[in-house]
């Protein structure tokens, strides 16, 4: 038996997160493939310089560096903040760009200072506490009630990170 190609992780890793609301994989890397990171450095739509870092922070806690790097080796914040302006609805996108100032005033009621500012064992405590509220409110929030906004991060750093080279 073969091993699975990082195209094939990333479907049925984003299929068990609800990635259908994304582009698919193969459209995404078509679309934007490795240039789109390059362009989206200096900031992207209303994402600033500082929006992106906080991004590439986000996921990097995610998905850190191991034997592997980092989804902030891979600039993921760039592409997320690209696929936000590009591809989602306005509403997606106030949702996404509100659960962004959200995550930073969790991270400051619950440790005194913002997210970027946070150790790495903060940012993971942060981002558990929200993984377990995206998770009940996606069980129980109506169909047109919008998606909870760290699902959105999440899927947005996994796709990101895996579509990178």
């Amino acid at each position: 038996m073969r091993d699975p190609t990082r195209r094939e992780v990333v479907q049925g890793v984003l299929a068990a997160f609800g990635g259908g609301m994304l582009l698919d994989v193969d459209t995404f890397l078509a679309r934007y493939g490795e240039g789109a990171r390059a362009r989206a450095q200096g900031g992207v739509g209303r994402f600033t310089r500082d929006d992106v870092a906080l991004l590439d922070e986000v996921a990097d806690t995610i998905l850190p560096t191991t034997s592997t790097p980092g989804a902030k080796a891979a600039q993921t914040g760039a592409i997320m903040a690209l696929m936000v302006t590009d591809t989602y609805s306005d509403r997606d996108q106030k949702v996404f760009r509100d659960g962004m100032k959200t995550l930073d005033d969790r991270c400051r009621s619950m440790h005194g200072h913002g997210f970027m500012e946070a150790t790495p064992a903060h940012r993971l405590a942060l981002l558990e506490v929200l993984d377990r509220e995206q998770y009940d409110y996606q069980k129980q929030k109506a169909a047109e009630q919008p998606t909870h906004y760290f699902r959105l991060m999440k899927g947005l750093a996994m796709k990101g990170y895996f579509t990178s080279e």
